[in-house]
């Protein structure tokens, strides 16, 4: 049974002792105990927050907020036509997660490159382009909800 008292180094591996400040002028960390002299930096607990600048107004509040974040954004998982004639038969969602072209989520098709066999595609949404490619090649796109 191991018990956390029993835990030591593995045998042979090296280990350093922890510097022992405060114990002496002969140790060399005696004094001041490697903290300079006098000031916030040198009192127990004396750490400043990250950001200060010594009182002075600090740079995230000198410079001005911008950008706007609209909580109805929906993201799409882009895929083009390139990547679309890999396959055959039917394309959907599920089948371009697992041959790892898009992540999980919504799909958008767009009309970069081109696509030569008829294929049935399913997708959220598709972009004209990719739609009139997708029919001309004598296939289908279908819109899922």
């Amino acid at each position: 049974m191991s018990i956390l008292s029993n835990l030591r180094p593995a045998k042979g591996a090296e280990r350093k002792d922890t510097k022992r400040r405060g114990r002496g002028l002969g140790s060399g960390w005696g004094g001041t105990a490697g903290k300079g002299n006098k000031g916030q930096k040198a009192r127990a607990g004396g750490r400043v927050r990250r950001g200060f600048e010594g009182g002075q107004m600090p740079l995230y509040r000198r410079l001005p907020k911008f950008g706007f974040t609209n909580k109805f954004r929906v993201e799409y998982n882009v895929v083009n036509l390139n990547v679309l004639s890999r396959f055959d038969g039917t394309v959907t969602p599920e089948s371009l997660h697992e041959a790892r072209a898009v992540g999980s989520g919504l799909v958008k098709v767009l009309g970069h490159g081109k696509i030569t066999k008829a294929l049935t595609v399913k997708a959220h949404k598709f972009s004209e382009s990719a739609k009139a490619a997708i029919e001309k090649a004598g296939g289908k796109a279908e819109v899922i909800s």
